[in-house]
């Protein structure tokens, strides 16, 4: 798996290196080189060879997300998109779902995953879209706020209520009723096509239905968010290791006072800082990549911590690296920067730092005999 991960790296330096400040700064990343990427099983890269897929381990497709997220968030943002959806379409689908659905994901179709809605974000119990049943089709019913991708993508993994539990649903963006709006001027990750989907009784076969339909909601959201949490912390690593990299060079070449940056002790706790922020990111990464491989019983609280602190620590060393640069890295375009807002929303998409922190203190309980 260590040589198909490097053809993957090799292709995503040639499709994004140089690239990602003129993106962020246009909103827009082409979608032909999207398409090429989804095409070389880039995007989900852990779906199998039997669905046309590279089938990367969590911890090789980790690496190839930091490393993703190093150039580029708003690429890394749609890896995560997409991997959470064919990450649910695996779990949830049946055979045929899985064969037809996974084949076009890794051939370059793009998809995008919808929670959030005008008055469902942290609380997604509040969730209103309604998915219903109607003889032998469905209708969908509701409004989903920011989705990653949805600007790009031919379908949307739709999550709603449907009875007394939820479902998840495949909503092509074609179909009629669906309204795709773009969320203008975003604060980061400006180039991820983070869009509004608006969903007025559109009409679909039932079969576009996810296995599960009717099991409750928060039992089918982790599902997808797990496999979100984890990509998203490798993503943070790469920023990391981006803002490491940019305040080093620039430590190493700049001079003040007669000597260069990286000799004042000041600057050279910036540094060190930094670099144990991303060594310990990468390995509470690696913990909750090797748990998934494993299938181990912890995956889900080690994907909350990795996410959590890896986030956390993102927007801490993109700051710290925009204070080494100082005007270098203040300009619009420079990769420390784009990493400064890029990081800040890292802290709120997939669980914010506030939710991570309860889902963490409910495990503390539980697991300690402390449990209310």
């Amino acid at each position: 798996m260590a040589d198909v991960r490097a053809d993957l790296q090799a292709l995503v330096t040639d499709l994004i290196a140089g690239h990602a400040g003129e993106w962020d700064r246009r909103g827009e990343i082409p979608v032909e080189v999207i398409r090429k990427a989804g095409a070389a099983g880039v995007l989900c890269a852990q779906v199998g060879t039997a669905h046309g897929g590279p089938g990367l381990s969590s911890v090789d497709n980790g690496e190839l997300t930091a490393y993703t997220g190093g150039l580029c968030s708003s690429f890394r943002s749609l890896m995560t998109s997409q991997g959470m959806a064919a990450w649910t379409i695996s779990r949830l689908g049946d055979a045929g779902q899985q064969r037809e659905w996974l084949s076009r994901l890794t051939g370059g179709e793009l998809a995008a995953v919808a929670f959030s809605e005008p008055n469902a974000g942290s609380d997604l119990s509040a969730m209103d879209t309604l998915i219903a049943l109607d003889g032998d089709h469905v209708t969908v019913t509701g409004a989903k706020r920011w989705v990653t991708g949805a600007a790009y993508a031919d379908v949307v993994l739709v999550f709603g209520r449907y009875g007394a539990g939820a479902a998840a649903i495949l909503v092509p963006t074609t179909a009629p009723g669906v309204t795709v709006t773009r969320v203008p001027d975003p604060l980061g990750c400006r180039a991820a096509g983070h869009a509004d989907v608006r969903l007025d009784a559109v009409r679909l076969p039932a079969a576009s239905l996810l296995r599960g339909a009717g099991q409750p909601l928060s039992l089918l959201v982790t599902t997808a968010l797990t496999y979100g949490r984890i990509s998203v912390a490798w993503g943070c690593a790469g920023i990391m290791r981006a803002c490491l990299a940019a305040s080093a060079a620039h430590a190493t070449t700049r001079q003040q006072f007669g000597v260069a940056l990286a000799d004042h002790q000041l600057i050279a706790r910036h540094l060190a800082e930094q670099y144990v922020a991303e060594q310990s990111a990468t390995r509470l990464c690696a913990h909750a990549s090797a748990a998934w491989d494993a299938n181990s019983p912890e995956l889900v609280t080690a994907a909350v911590v990795a996410k959590h602190r890896a986030a956390g620590d993102a927007t801490r060393v993109a700051a710290s690296a925009v204070q080494v640069l100082a005007s270098a890295g203040a300009q619009d375009g420079h990769v420390v920067a784009r990493a400064h807002r890029d990081a800040k929303l890292m802290e709120v998409i997939e669980g914010t730092n506030e939710i991570c922190q309860l889902l963490l203190a409910e495990h503390v309980l539980a697991t300690t005999g402390g449990a209310r």
